[in-house]
């Protein structure tokens, strides 16, 4: 296993354990599954274990199969606050220390705020009286490193980045999000105030191997090196010395031993400009399934009413490249969550995004088909919802 360091110097194994989705069976978590998998990764040199609260039964499952095996100070536990829930100071005692129960410790390692997606999540949080509360919480040595995860908006990353003095964080990053959420710039720019870096989503839920087309598939079967599209798109990631860690949601032992076995090979700058000519085929092979030839350069921006154009276009080809759910569900969590709203509906066709565009995409009227195609009356509906339970209470 190789490591990269944090912002201590204290060595993380650069493939994490992703606890999302675990095994389930009957209902609920297949202890003796997971346990079995956990314990080859631990063997293996894999260090650090990513959860949240709002992971179903993850947080209690882990710390029951750490407990067992007496393994808890052989790992770095990592979870989240769920801040979308937090209206008021006492919330904040009361999710930490459920959280530290379940996990059976009396400290957290690596503690976020989970999923901001505009810097007013965190400002909300500063009135709530946060950064005193971290400071205890650190001070007492129950948390040792605190950070946030991202789905947002490149822009909207750079700004929570510099409201707080963080010691980590974690984003949404792949060979196709390159230029989408925080992305390469965010990444870049993380790694120069020497934040480390944990990567999520880094197979996009394994659309990157189940999901791909045949041209891409052709790409990879032709490759020299024989690597799999998953170990291609770890090793992309890896190659990158700004990438401390990437989180895979490893749920049997094969993915767990072949994930091993590449994390304890890869090392930072071994692409050859073949292996990123190959990549960039594969990406092209992708991006010919898309229903808007945008590339996310953000030309269009700021639009003056306030639409999030890349964000929508890049939502819109999701529904096509992989799923109509998957590119819904991506737009209700990047943008339709945010404090000030950002939707194609707000458009007035003025003109200027399209005066810019280099792509000469027909913004205005691709906006619109976006808006109908993502934006169907029930998710309308639960996105109001949705916005005035998160932020607005």
């Amino acid at each position: 296993m190789k490591y990269r360091n944090n912002k201590a110097g204290e060595p993380i194994s650069i493939l994490g354990y992703g606890c999302m989705r675990f095994s389930r069976s009957g209902g609920s978590t297949d202890l003796q599954k997971a346990e079995k998998e956990i314990m080859a990764a631990i063997e293996s040199g894999v260090n650090y274990f990513d959860t949240a609260y709002i992971y179903p039964g993850s947080e209690a499952a882990l710390g029951e199969i750490l407990a067992r095996n007496q393994a808890r100070d052989r790992v770095q536990i990592a979870t989240k606050l769920p801040q979308y829930l937090i209206n008021r100071a006492g919330a904040l005692d009361r999710y930490f220390e459920e959280q530290k129960k379940r996990l059976q410790t009396d400290h957290i390692d690596y503690y976020l705020m989970h999923m901001l997606t505009d810097v007013g999540a965190w400002r909300k949080l500063e009135q709530l009286g946060i950064r005193e509360w971290i400071e205890r919480k650190k001070k007492s040595g129950e948390i040792r490193q605190i950070g946030f995860s991202f789905h947002g908006n490149t822009d909207m990353f750079l700004q929570i980045l510099e409201a707080y003095d963080w010691d980590f964080c974690q984003i949404q990053y792949n060979y196709m999000d390159e230029v989408s959420q925080a992305g390469r710039k965010g990444l870049q720019a993380a790694a120069a105030r020497g934040i480390p870096v944990i990567i999520m989503e880094p197979l996009r839920g394994g659309k990157l191997v189940n999901m791909l087309p045949e041209d891409a598939r052709k790409l990879i079967d032709a490759d020299p090196k024989k690597r799999t599209a998953a170990e291609l798109a770890l090793r992309w990631l890896w190659d990158q010395p700004e990438v401390t860690c990437v989180l895979s949601g490893m749920n049997s032992l094969e993915m767990v031993k072949e994930n091993c076995r590449i994390a304890s090979e890869a090392e930072a700058g071994e692409f050859t400009e073949e292996d990123q000519t190959m990549i960039a085929g594969i990406r092209d092979a992708v991006n010919r399934t898309i229903k808007v030839p945008c590339t996310g350069c953000a030309y269009c921006m700021p639009c003056p009413q306030g639409v999030d154009i890349p964000g929508a276009f890049r939502c819109y080809n999701e529904m096509f490249m992989e799923s109509k759910s998957t590119g819904r569900h991506e737009y209700f969590q990047v943008v339709s969550l945010r404090k000030k709203p950002a939707f194609p509906s707000q458009c007035v066709a003025c003109g200027k995004c399209e005066r810019h565009c280099p792509q000469h995409i027909a913004i205005i009227e691709e906006l619109k088909n976006a808006d109908r195609a993502l934006r169907p009356l029930p998710y309308r509906i639960a996105a109001g919802a949705a916005r005035r339970f998160l932020r607005f209470r």
